[in-house]
């Protein structure tokens, strides 16, 4: 068992990471002064590539991370970046014909990819409404409300439950229904799960609907019974329409990931035995994460297969950040000591490899030696402060609370 001191310790190297790293980075390079909301991509060395599309979900993470650290820590320059990015997103992101926001536009603000991603939808309800209680604007909140409508309403599986991955423009379901180039192309898939997920418990904290409430415990169900595969305890990740797995690769960041933000849903709806139910499969899968995707220096694998092997042995930087508050939850329920060394070894980690400590913020990636991979982005389309910055704020809460 850690110390007081340790905790202490250790909270105050989060608190100065978050604030003096990451948030400062992003307040100094992540505006677009030329053509407003933020620039599209940044390299390592701080170069900036002018022609670079401006992605959704950049935006939208984002705005999620700004408003959510102003209401952490009420800096008046947090607030302010989350205006910026809230304007911009409502202004050239937004669908107003067919409803909904596009995936990516033009440095201009044109759009050049139309398509509604599901999973796009999903993080722009779950940044409104963090946007809505930093602003204290009910205007974004009732948009996190109409594009939940919009979502139930069209990309919802009638038949077999579940949600459909993409959508053209006008709400036609896409023939190429991927997410990204390295996905496969099936009409569902654990990822766009898992963010309707913890977009539906962020909605539902601040508008308890019914019908939200539904869904949320739906959408637990549909992990419980479908996507965690109950031999291996992980996620499965890629199906077709009656949730027959198509894939068989193991993604130890979404499973250390998922399994907080399954414990976070199901507090948020309040029932004990279903709480009870996904506390113990969320330590049963931090607890495989652990033995199977942790290397000796502490770092998290990239990726896996279903025989056991390590098939991408870099180290990613949201799958660092996620283990570190999956550990940590892992610990709250279990009260295993072995889960909080876990979680601290993964900080360790990533101040020692995955921090940047010449520019700032934190590498996209190492290799499993520990050496940065500078052909990736410090920002781009997927890379924004979000997960690293959300890590930093649930550590600092979840340690106060056992310091």
């Amino acid at each position: 068992m850690m110390s007081h001191n340790e905790i202490t310790t250790w909270i105050n190297e989060i608190r100065q990471e978050f604030s003096d790293n990451i948030m400062a980075f992003w307040l100094e390079f992540g505006k677009d002064p030329d053509h407003q909301g933020l620039i599209g991509r940044m390299k390592n060395d701080l170069s900036i590539e002018e022609d670079a599309p401006k992605g959704l979900i950049l935006n939208v993470r984002t705005l999620w991370t700004f408003s959510a650290a102003y209401r952490f820590d009420p800096n008046p320059a947090y607030l302010e970046v989350a205006r910026w990015v809230y304007a911009y997103i409502m202004q050239h992101f937004q669908d107003k014909t067919n409803g909904g926001y596009f995936w990516a536009v033009h440095p201009d603000g044109q759009p050049v990819d139309t398509k509604k991603r599901v999973y796009g939808q999903a993080f722009t309800i779950y940044a409104l409404i963090e946007y809505a209680m930093a602003a204290a604007d009910d205007v974004a909140l009732h948009e996190a409300e109409a594009l939940y409508h919009l979502i139930e309403s069209r990309c919802r599986d009638q038949s077999h439950d579940g949600y459909m991955e993409t959508y053209e423009h006008d709400w036609t379901l896409s023939d190429d229904l991927r997410l990204s180039e390295k996905d496969m192309n099936t009409p569902k898939s654990m990822n766009n799960h898992l963010h309707v997920l913890e977009a539906y418990t962020s909605l539902y904290r601040m508008w308890k609907d019914s019908r939200v409430a539904e869904r949320l415990e739906k959408n637990i169900r549909i992990f419980l019974d479908h996507i965690i595969d109950s031999d291996s305890l992980r996620f499965k990740l890629f199906f077709n329409e009656t949730w027959d797995c198509q894939s068989h690769e193991v993604s130890f960041g979404h499973d250390i990931e998922g399994s907080w933000l399954l414990v976070e849903a199901a507090e948020a709806l309040g029932k004990n035995d279903l709480l009870k139910e996904v506390e113990d499969t969320a330590i049963q899968m931090a607890d495989a994460v652990l033995n199977r995707g942790v290397d000796a220096d502490g770092g998290l694998f990239y990726e896996g297969n279903t025989s056991g092997d390590i098939i991408d042995p870099d180290k990613h930087w949201w799958p660092q950040a996620e283990a570190m508050v999956g550990f940590i939850n892992a610990y709250q329920i279990s009260g295993g000591d072995v889960f909080l060394k876990a979680a601290r070894d993964s900080w360790d980690f990533i101040m020692e490899k995955i921090k940047d400590h010449e520019y700032g913020e934190w590498f996209w990636k190492v290799t499993r030696n520990g050496a940065p991979v500078n052909t990736e982005y410090k920002i781009c389309e997927w890379k924004s402060p979000y997960h690293n910055g959300r890590a930093c704020m649930e550590a600092i809460r979840r340690l106060g609370k056992i310091e």
